[in-house]
């Protein structure tokens, strides 16, 4: 059965237009210069980017870095000058628009391209990069780049190294960092990740912050009907079938708030899974053992009872008046 849609809403497009055909610069890259094998294992890291949901920018952005690497690698097995390029990105937007699953891909990408040796991400935030005492704050913050050699260090909400003033430990790291992106710039990747606004006053904090990350990306709030083909997949990928009045109530839920407030699909997903444990509910208190269908159906009380449990506003008055 397939998830069906409110009719004021159309399915948003797979890709951009014009379309970043990913396969197409694969297929430039003849096998002398990479194996099928490796051809394979991109292409299925490609696949998982092109699939998310919007971020057609974004997506337009990796395009250009992968042409850009086919190109270099090209150049090299006709004995031309190549360059190396610099990978250090900002990732600037608010909660719930894919940062962190982007840069998992991107770490993933990288390798795969030949970019970084290993390709892992290491996840971190303030409370792992700034030490007590003097001297802390530089031990931990390179031992944080010890574990990210090779790959990713993504630093989230970046912002809070500057939130303690001029005398915080987090101007350590800062400039702990800093060094590392010269001294070892083609050997792993720093990603800085957190609200526009706040990203934009954190780089302006340290001279000559800004131009040390060729990419800059932007993550822009998802549309509504974005969010309603999120919505479609997840059900879909767990085996759950979304009802026209479900969709139309969790679109209600999400609709009520301005789209850099609601969480976008991060608010999305609790809904989700408070609405799973919502339906579980209501079948074990019904009479009998519920069927297959039973089992699967996702109604818009079950998104009403979630947004209650959530706390959001006027979530189920309007479903039980």
């Amino acid at each position: 059965m397939k998830l069906s849609a409110p009719p004021a809403l159309q399915p948003v497009p797979e890709r951009a237009a014009p379309p970043c055909d990913f396969d197409a610069l694969l297929e430039k890259t003849p096998a002398a210069v990479r194996p099928q094998e490796a051809q394979a294992r991109i292409r299925a890291v490609l696949d998982e980017l092109d699939d998310l949901v919007g971020l057609y920018e974004v997506k337009r952005l990796f395009f250009e870095v992968q042409a850009y690497a086919e190109v270099q690698r090209l150049r090299r097995a006709l004995e031309l000058a190549a360059e190396t390029t610099v990978l250090h990105a900002v990732f600037s937007g608010n909660p719930g628009t894919g940062k962190t699953t982007v840069a998992r891909i991107a770490a993933r990408l990288y390798k795969e391209l030949g970019l970084l040796e290993k390709g892992q991400l290491v996840e971190v935030e303030r409370a792992d990069l700034v030490g007590e005492f003097v001297g802390h704050t530089a031990q931990r913050t390179r031992e944080q780049l010890k574990k990210a050699a090779g790959g990713v260090l993504f630093i989230d909400e970046a912002y809070s190294l500057i939130r303690g003033g001029e005398n915080d430990f987090g101007k350590e790291a800062i400039d702990t960092l800093v060094k590392a992106m010269e001294d070892e710039k083609h050997h792993f990747v720093l990603i800085l990740a957190g609200y526009p606004l706040e990203m934009q006053r954190f780089l302006d904090s340290n001279p000559g912050l800004r131009s040390r990350f060729p990419l800059h990306v932007f993550f822009p709030d998802y549309k509504l009907s974005e969010l309603a083909e999120i919505a479609r997949r997840e059900y879909a990928r767990r085996q759950y079938l979304l009802s026209e009045e479900g969709e139309a109530e969790l679109l209600r839920l999400l609709a009520q708030s301005a789209p850099g407030e609601n969480g976008n699909a991060r608010l999305l997903r609790n809904l989700l899974e408070a609405s799973l444990r919502a339906q579980a509910v209501r079948l074990m208190q019904g009479e009998g053992r519920p069927g297959r269908e039973a089992l699967q159906q996702i109604f818009a009380a079950d998104i009403a009872m979630a947004a209650a449990r959530l706390g959001l506003p006027d979530a189920a008055a309007h479903l039980f008046a």
